[in-house]
């Protein structure tokens, strides 16, 4: 029994062999000569430290090799490390420090396993500090208390000077910040309250100096190339040796001493501002004025503003050149796309495509394409440009894809016009005027540009237009039938080549319809197909539109025999004068059955206008009441084929009629849908959500709203609520 008795080792013989160990560690840290721990002597030291800490009281010195292990830290930093820093100063001492604290931890790596079997049981066991947490904490207490503050301005000095453009040696201060790091063994305190906070408060001072300077020396531009270089370097500061938490906080106080604190002087500056580099179109410089700006968002806002206030400025002015020349008003749109391109291309490309600019740029142009130009409205103006692009002998010559690219641009604008049912109207009335007159320049762009529309504004919005196109296709096909009927019923054939467009009355624009006599031939070319549509719908009814009908007459002169191309009311009051040989003007009004003003127009087509089929007496350039006409037996004209305009009736009176008439539909028909969802809803919410759901097509007026409702009240539709009159009921 006594020969397997494990021999006790007390504290001061075990200490002192523990001693030696420590003492060739700190010999390798110190770089003297010597050799590496072997296996054994690494073994020899673990096992002593087992051994005194598995031996039974009063032999357990576990507690006594704790507080040991402390002690041989501190002994080392007081006797070694403390004096050699001390010694050093500026880079020398920062240089210094990072080899005592790698060779702190290594030490406390060694020393670790040497006590290893400490750590695992009795400092487990009693909750105490573990190993390697005990002999950084020595050097944090020992070292980096009495530096802290030394190392900090080093850095700090450094960190200047390559500011100021010297070089410096960046692996020592990331080594050095690493330390401030890794004190705090996993907590940011250290770092942030030692270091970072004095960093702050000195790279806010470096760069209210630096721009104080700049600001007085240069241009905007100049200014912004500055700062923005400035921030580039600072981004790679943090990347190299600070730590990434900085970034955000280091960059905070770059932007506010170079732009926040002189944002408002750097955009109204005179010749270089934002002002200034928009007028001048200085793309670069705008483009860094926004990259740099939008890094402090709160600046964006001026930004958008004199973005918005700038192109409205713009677009007031094609207003007003518009107003001033009356051949500006044609160019009007076409000037308006350019603008919308140029500063499109802006928000895109130079302001980042940020949505504050977007925004701005949009209520911009809201704002000055919904004014009045010279009497018309952007809607109308918008709906021309278009017909010009679409029609044959338009006044805008492009090629097909040059077509496609602008109706493109055109239906962009149509998002910023608030009166899209008066361009709707306006382009269905020039879309039919140019489907019955043969003047569409292509099939395949009008189809396109419907595409376009029902992509922008929905089905709803085009619907009767595709209604239109489908009516010609139909109506080539019912031609076709028609010239097959009088083919295989020749008595029915009236002698006259007839050509009839039926379209559907809901599609297209309405016209008045007139009973014009009509001369005895074209009687019986209505009757004939009359009876021939009845052979295909028997339940629909024909009501004839002579006001958009062409003919080609065949005019005996004495010089020479002509063809006349003619609209049918031309054509009927030509005919007249083939059974008299004079009549007056109140005579060709009773033959023919029409309105004064529809007489007028007519007579002054063929009788004071460039061909004069027919004299007048007097011979005055207005027509009378009073006035006499003969047929023009001398007239002459260098071609054989002459068309002879009538000037068309000015319908934008009527469309806007037509319009406020089909609003006043849509008004009602949206308080209905409202109130029947609701059942019970306060005025100003029924106004407000009516305006929403209206606003897409046309921005409804309030009052107009107002009457609505109260003529749905009136035709018990809704009702005001007894106790409370701005709450109303539906009525089902």
């Amino acid at each position: 029994m006594e020969a397997n008795e494990r021999q006790t080792i007390d504290l001061e013989q075990g200490w002192e062999f523990m001693q030696k160990g420590i003492m060739k560690l700190k010999n390798i840290l110190e770089g003297l000569p010597g050799t590496e721990f072997s296996s054994e002597e690494y073994m020899m030291l673990y096992t002593t430290t087992y051994k005194m800490c598995t031996q039974k009281p009063p032999h357990d010195y576990s507690q006594q090799l704790y507080d040991k292990y402390r002690e041989s830290f501190e002994e080392y930093i007081m006797s070694t490390v403390l004096p050699s820093l001390r010694e050093k100063h500026d880079e020398f001492m920062l240089r210094e420090l990072v080899k005592r604290w790698a060779n702190q931890k290594v030490m406390v790596r060694w020393l670790s396993r040497f006590f290893y079997y400490l750590g695992r049981y009795f400092i487990a066991r009693k909750s105490l500090p573990p190993l390697d947490e005990v002999g950084l904490t020595c050097f944090r207490e020992l070292v980096y208390q009495e530096l802290k503050e030394k190392v900090r301005d080093a850095v700090i000095i450094l960190i200047h000077q390559e500011r100021e453009g010297k070089q410096i040696d960046r692996a020592l201060l990331k080594n050095v910040l690493d330390i401030f790091l890794e004190i705090g063994m996993g907590k940011m305190d250290y770092y942030q309250n030692d270091f970072e906070a004095a960093l702050l408060k000195d790279t806010a001072a470096c760069y209210s100096r630096k721009a104080s300077s700049w600001i007085l020396e240069d241009t905007c531009p100049d200014y912004l190339l500055k700062a923005e270089e400035c921030l580039k370097q600072e981004k790679d500061r943090i990347s190299h040796y600070l730590h990434s938490s900085s970034e955000p906080k280091l960059l905070e106080k770059v932007q506010h001493e170079l732009w926040s604190v002189y944002a408002s002087q750097l955009l109204e500056k005179e010749h270089s501002g934002y002002h200034a580099l928009l007028s001048d179109h200085k793309v670069e410089n705008l483009s860094r004025m926004v990259r740099v700006f939008s890094k402090v968002p709160i600046f964006l806002d001026p930004l958008a503003n004199i973005l918005k206030q700038h192109v409205n400025d713009e677009g007031t002015v094609l207003v007003k050149q518009a107003e001033d020349a009356a051949g500006s008003k044609k160019d009007f749109v076409r000037k308006v796309i350019e603008l919308h391109d140029k500063y499109m291309a802006y928000v895109n490309e130079r302001f980042q495509n940020h949505t504050l600019f977007h925004k701005a740029f949009k209520e911009a142009f809201e704002a000055f394409c919904n004014k009045g130009v010279a009497g018309s409205s952007t809607a109308e103006l918008l709906a021309t440009f278009c017909d010009n692009i679409l029609k044959k002998g338009g006044s805008e010559k492009l090629s097909d894809e040059d077509i496609e690219k602008t109706l493109e641009k055109a239906v962009k604008l149509l998002a910023y016009i608030s009166d899209k049912d008066l361009f709707a109207e306006f382009y269905r009335k020039k879309l039919a005027r140019r489907f019955l007159s043969d003047k569409s320049a292509n099939d395949d762009h009008e189809r396109s540009m419907l595409t376009k529309l029902k992509q922008q504004c929905g089905g709803q919005f085009t619907w009767k237009m595709e209604g239109m196109v489908t009516d010609l296709t139909l109506a080539k096909e019912n031609q076709t039938s028609f010239e097959e009927y009088l083919s295989n019923n020749p008595n029915a054939n009236p002698g006259i080549d007839l050509t009839v467009t039926v379209l559907t009355t809901g599609f297209w624009p309405s016209y008045e319809s007139f009973d014009l006599n009509l001369p005895a031939e074209m009687v019986k070319c209505v009757e004939v197909f009359r009876e021939f549509y009845q052979t295909k719908a028997k339940h629909r009814k024909l009501n004839w539109i002579y006001s958009l009908g062409t003919c080609n007459i065949i005019g005996k002169f004495e010089p020479k025999t002509m063809e006349l191309i003619v609209t049918t009311y031309q054509a009927s009051a030509l005919l007249l004068f083939n059974s008299s040989d004079r009549l007056s003007y109140s005579e060709i009004m009773t033959q023919l059955n029409l309105t004064d003003d529809d007489v007028v127009r007519l007579l002054h087509s063929l009788s004071c206008a460039q061909y004069k089929i027919l004299s007048k007496e007097p011979n005055t350039k207005a027509i009378a009441r009073t006035d006499h006409f003969k047929f023009n037996s001398k007239f002459t004209e260098k071609m054989r084929r002459i068309k002879i305009p009538l000037p068309p009736v000015n319908e934008k009176k009527k469309v806007i009629q037509d319009v406020d008439k089909d609003r006043r539909y849509a008004i009602d028909a949206s308080l209905v849908r409202i109130m029947k969802s609701r059942k019970v809803l306060g005025y100003q919410q029924l106004v407000m959500e009516c305006a929403e759901q209206l606003g897409r097509v046309f921005k409804p007026d309030v009052k107009a709203i107002k009457k609505r409702i109260e003529d749905l009240i009136t035709r018990d539709y809704l009702e005001r609520d007894k106790d409370n009159p701005s709450l109303f009921r539906y009525l089902a």
